[in-house]
């Protein structure tokens, strides 16, 4: 996945220069974003704080470390019952 020119410090300030009263076709033009973008970081980021958007982040890698360790112990298992099915 290709990263954010932007980080979530700045999405949240240019959610709120939006939320100041600035119309969303010129907060898109001055920061070089679609208003399609716009739309996705206002569901994801709208209403957070910036400490807010640090934990979330912090949980998301959280998980997806957590996703793996479990993916790779299933796939242990899988592969030790395979080899205890067959008979020598």
């Amino acid at each position: 996945m290709k990263p954010s020119r932007f980080t979530e410090e700045q999405i949240i300030g240019i959610l709120r220069e939006q939320e100041a009263g600035a119309a969303t076709a010129d907060v898109c033009r001055k920061h070089g974003i679609s208003s399609a973008r716009f739309y996705k970081w206002k569901a994801r980021y709208g209403g957070l704080e910036v400490s807010d958007a640090k934990r979330l982040k912090a949980l998301e890698d959280e998980n997806a470390k957590l996703k793996k360790l479990l993916a790779e112990a299933m796939l242990d298992n899988a592969m030790l019952k395979d080899v205890a099915a067959k008979k020598w």
